[in-house]
């Protein structure tokens, strides 16, 4: 019989991105499971869509510069 380990301190699930905005350039981070869909503040390009659990990052409009904490 295996015994399941139990974790004494969870890590979280999700994380902070930091993505570029390949039409203006502009860097922001998000979160990667957001609920609405993410624009950009500069130029208002969508880049993000949700799906119900982790967001899609919108590969023509944005792309991934580093994956934070």
């Amino acid at each position: 019989m295996v015994k399941k380990r139990k974790i004494l301190i969870p890590e979280p699930k999700s994380r902070f991105i930091r993505v570029r905005c390949k039409k203006c350039g502009n860097e922001q981070v998000i979160f990667d499971h957001a609920t609405i869909p993410v624009k950009c503040l500069v130029c208002g390009a969508q880049l993000t869509k949700p799906t119900g659990g982790k967001a899609q990052i919108i590969e023509e409009n944005a792309e991934v510069l580093k994956i934070l904490g």
